[in-house]
């Protein structure tokens, strides 16, 4: 299964646009059916270290992304992993929002992005496209594969879902690679939503729609193209 370009941004179809060529991601068929990501493209970012003190995710949750909780676990037994022993990220930040625990700050970008997950419970991904290589897919892991996590060691992906480019694996719904991390040297970066199919596309459109914003406020830059994948 392919994406398929977001009609609403003619810049995305066919995975180009006008000012710079954007990436193809495929999910491959084990996949289909299960995730369905919802992808940003941006451009010209200008990334701050954090301030001290910001925006953090709200204490509660409005209905619509509570109920997501519920399908994120879901999606992730579907992957076969039990989400109470892997935490999907977005429930991870809100579990420690809950607990009053500090509220990560990483640089503005990132810090947007985990706002944005924890608020919308699902699972955020944020790739510097410096860092990636050639085509994209999101597919489930083999024996044997495994990336340098953030302030990880290893994270071990046979079986798992995670995305795939020509050097290798480099990102999953639970934790992302030191290699394709986002620093404040990242001038491209690679959004993506794992949403579980049950989550209406109009309410994907709406993350979407809240992330572009949020990473406008964050780092600035230009919105290169954006598309939803289609759903077997």
């Amino acid at each position: 299964m392919t994406e398929r370009p977001d009609a609403r941004d003619a810049r995305a179809v066919a995975g180009t646009s006008a000012s710079a060529a954007l990436p193809a991601i495929a999910v491959a068929p084990e996949l289909a059916g299960a995730v369905r990501p919802g992808v940003l493209v941006f451009g010209d970012l200008a990334v701050r270290p954090s301030a001290p003190s910001g925006a953090a995710a709200a204490d509660t949750l409005d209905p619509r992304a509570e109920a997501r909780v519920a399908l994120v676990r879901a999606m992730y037994r579907r992957f076969g992993i039990d989400p109470t022993r892997t935490r999907p990220s977005s429930e991870a930040l809100w579990r420690r929002v809950r607990r009053g625990l500090a509220w990560p700050r990483i640089n503005t970008l990132v810090d947007a992005g985990n706002r944005c997950s924890c608020e919308t419970q699902l699972p955020f991904g944020l790739y510097d496209l410096g860092r990636v290589a050639g085509r994209i897919e999101l597919r489930a892991g083999a024996a044997g594969d495994e990336y340098a996590g953030i302030g990880k060691p290893v994270v071990h992906l046979a079986g798992r879902p995670a995305l795939f480019d020509d050097s290798g694996p480099f990102g999953n719904p639970t934790s992302d690679s030191a290699r394709t991390m986002i620093t404040t040297g990242t001038r491209r970066a690679l959004v993506v939503v794992y949403a579980p199919p049950a989550v209406p596309r109009a309410e994907l459109e709406a993350v979407l729609d809240l992330t572009a914003s949020r990473v406008g406020e964050a780092a600035g830059g230009t919105e290169e193209g954006r598309w939803i994948a289609s759903c077997a």
